[in-house]
């Protein structure tokens, strides 16, 4: 296997970890902690930056159970590692881009998890909360808030449904050639 696709999943996950571990840096030193009625508009009243802390998974489901979105993460992670190594899923770009942006987005969001952000002094509903600080809103329905790990899983996500779509066809043609 090419030693530039190990290059490119470690860049990719490495590079999308420090960009949403910095952002969140900046962004909470800059905003502050939660507040309800603390925003920064780029487009006034439809995206903006408004930090909050989600101790659940996906719009805040399970809260509480960060110690099993922790497990989860690490055995995704692991699941990863070896679909692209040992399975080799690394011979095809799109599999190791997309898989990258899911690493990315894995170390990001269970760094928080783990509390290794700077939780100390904080209220308890504060800890082991991820940090989210993307704010969209349209009229009156306002999108849960987000960060740049979780726009690398999804990203990645919609990589894997594209590789899973386009598979199958790519496989015809080589059958048919």
């Amino acid at each position: 296997m090419p030693t530039n696709r190990y290059v490119a999943f470690l860049s990719l996950a490495i590079v999308g970890f420090a960009v949403d571990w910095i952002t969140k840096q900046i962004m909470f030193s800059w905003l502050g902690l939660p507040q309800q009625d603390k925003y920064f508009w780029i487009v006034e009243g439809y995206v903006g930056f408004q930090t909050a802390v989600n101790r659940g998974a996906l719009f805040g489901m399970g809260e509480g159970y960060w110690w099993v979105f922790s497990l989860l993460s690490v055995v995704a992670a692991v699941g990863i590692i070896i679909w692209l190594f040992y399975y080799r899923a690394a011979h095809d770009w799109l599999l190791t881009v997309a898989l990258g942006s899911v690493m990315s987005g894995i170390f990001g969001n269970l760094y928080d998890r783990l509390g290794l952000w700077d939780a100390s002094g904080l209220p308890p509903e504060f800890e082991h909360g991820v940090r989210d600080w993307i704010l969209f809103r349209y009229q009156q329905y306002t999108w849960p808030n987000f960060n740049i790990a979780d726009c690398m899983l999804v990203c990645g996500a919609c990589l894997l449904v594209l590789h899973a779509w386009r598979g199958p066809q790519v496989e015809q043609k080589r059958s048919a050639a």
